[in-house]
């Protein structure tokens, strides 16, 4: 016959670890996951972007390719930037510009990215200088824009019709 005694502190050992392994599962079926490409979808029917793999000047210019931009070579700007941890009036009004195209800056918060900004060459009827932002993370664009350096002047997308 053989006996066997169990100490209180080893059932809350046993207790805390199978709760332990409670949260995580719950936490993996209802957390959601982001992926990028689900973004595809926002643009236009039968065009496929690609967001992912842009490590280069080059692979940059050929995202902003792919909404019919045109841009100068080399990007007259380079910075890191950090996304706020907390958006202010303006920060949500670009957001919703990003979330338009099917992206969110709001995933990035407190995360420093890289944005690059080019001239835009091609940009119709344009009065002054047109320019794009790409917000690079882990060579992923994660946000951007086209914009016009004129006072009076616009903020959209990339698309060309600006959605």
């Amino acid at each position: 016959m053989f006996v066997y005694s169990v100490r209180a502190s080893t059932i809350k050992f046993f207790g805390v670890v199978a709760l332990s392994c409670v949260v995580l599962v719950a936490l993996i079926l209802f957390i959601p996951s982001y992926d990028v490409n689900e973004s595809e979808s926002v643009f236009s029917v039968g065009k496929e972007i690609n967001f992912d793999n842009v490590k280069s000047n080059e692979d940059r210019v050929e995202f902003l390719s792919q909404f019919g931009w045109e841009t100068e070579e080399a990007p007259i700007e380079e910075n890191k930037v950090t996304v706020p941890d907390k958006f202010n009036k303006i920060f949500k009004g670009y957001n919703e510009i990003q979330k338009e195209q099917g992206l969110d800056l709001s995933k990035y918060r407190r995360k420093e990215i890289m944005r690059y900004t080019y001239k835009v060459t091609n940009y119709p009827d344009a009065d002054g200088t047109v320019y794009a932002n790409l917000l690079v993370w882990r060579n992923t664009v994660i946000g951007g824009d086209i914009c016009s350096a004129q006072k009076d002047g616009f903020v959209h997308g990339f698309e060309k019709n600006g959605g």
